[in-house]
């Protein structure tokens, strides 16, 4: 690794991540990563580790991480759906061109339930939308 290593490490998990501070102080100039906190995404708490007290540097750096962290997600969030939105256009496709009798006969229901949902679920939520525009 290079010398210029970043002072944090965020290793992300399910619904955050541990912060750790990276450090090369020392005599043998081994890398050292000392947990200093956990971060949830989800509600943005951050916990101090053990008896560590952030400084405001860290709190800095958790934030700015944070806030990359959930438009990141958030992103993400959206590129799925559109990608969903290929496969159902894919599914459209294989359904009329390849799929045979008892191939649409296993998928069928299932699709037809969850398309229902699905399209029943974003008409009510466009009418809220449209009824708050107005």
């Amino acid at each position: 690794m290079g010398a210029d290593l970043p002072d944090y490490y965020f290793r992300v998990r399910e619904n955050g991540a541990a912060v750790f501070r990276i450090g090369t102080e020392n005599r043998q100039r081994r890398i050292e990563m000392v947990e200093i906190a956990a971060v949830n995404v989800k509600n943005g708490n951050v916990k101090p580790h053990g008896n560590t007290e952030l400084t405001e540097a860290d709190r800095a750096a958790i934030d700015d991480w944070l806030k990359a962290r959930q438009a990141q997600l958030q992103a993400r969030e959206v590129d799925d759906i559109l990608r969903t939105v290929d496969h159902l256009n894919l599914t459209t496709q294989w359904a009329q061109s390849r799929a045979s009798d008892a191939q649409l006969e296993a998928v069928t229901d299932t699709l037809l339930l969850a398309m229902h949902d699905l399209r029943s679920m974003l008409v009510k939520r466009k009418a809220e939308r449209l009824g708050k525009a107005e």
